[in-house]
């Protein structure tokens, strides 16, 4: 009987477009490293994500390469930016109450609360110089000075990562986008709950208003 062909499994992340060589579009002086919500909650094994039995093998995956990318980005001097999702009761909004209530999961909001250690950041921290943006929507943009943050150091380049590509990254980055600054989502240093909603978020993204790299890209560009 014949032998079989091996088959070369290809990830459809990575199969999507990338910017090989970003070089100078992610120049040092004028971008940002953005960090969105590598917090306990999201990413850590006793976090509430984890809770509900999601694989974390992905999120750790990621967050190895982001911490990667921050010792590379200050190394370089870029800039880098922590968002994470701070919330109490009372700043939860009528319409994620209702959402949560009428998609069957109420109370699913409950999520990052002040003081239950599951907003706190997991594997990374800010330094002092660091931006940090506190917010409680899924846009680091909604509700917060971001915006004049990056504006008042000069920077028009946001290079993107963390969790979660669908959601949280996905919002910050169109919102980035809208307000003039140029993206690039660093795909292998993004994770979502399901493969399927990480691939398909870095396709639209693709698409519609950011470009695609990789970690080692961006290390690469910051040490050359």
């Amino acid at each position: 009987m014949p032998e079989l062909a091996a088959q070369t499994v290809i990830d459809p992340a990575t199969a999507l477009p990338h910017v090989a060589q970003p070089g100078a579009m992610i120049a040092p002086a004028r971008t940002a490293l953005v960090v969105v919500d590598v917090q306990v909650d999201f990413a850590a094994p006793h976090g509430v994500v984890a809770g509900y039995g999601a694989d974390m093998t992905e999120s750790d995956k990621a967050v190895d390469r982001i911490e990667d990318l921050i010792a590379a980005a200050r190394a370089a001097g870029v800039t880098v930016a922590f968002m994470r999702v701070m919330t109490r009761p009372e700043s939860d909004s009528q319409a994620l109450k209702t959402w949560m209530a009428r998609r069957g999961s109420p109370g699913g909001e409950a999520i990052c609360r002040i003081g239950s250690g599951g907003e706190d950041y997991w594997r990374v921290a800010p330094r002092p110089g660091d931006i940090e943006i506190a917010k409680l929507a899924y846009s680091s943009f909604h509700g917060t000075d971001l915006d004049m943050q990056l504006r008042a150091r000069g920077i028009d380049t946001m290079v993107m990562t963390g969790l979660t590509t669908d959601c949280c990254v996905d919002s910050t980055t169109r919102d980035a986008f809208h307000r003039n600054y140029h993206t690039f989502v660093v795909s292998d240093a993004c994770a979502a709950a399901e493969p399927d909603l990480h691939v398909h978020a870095l396709k639209a993204m693709a698409q519609h208003c950011s470009l695609l790299t990789t970690s080692a890209a961006v290390v690469e560009a910051w040490r050359a």
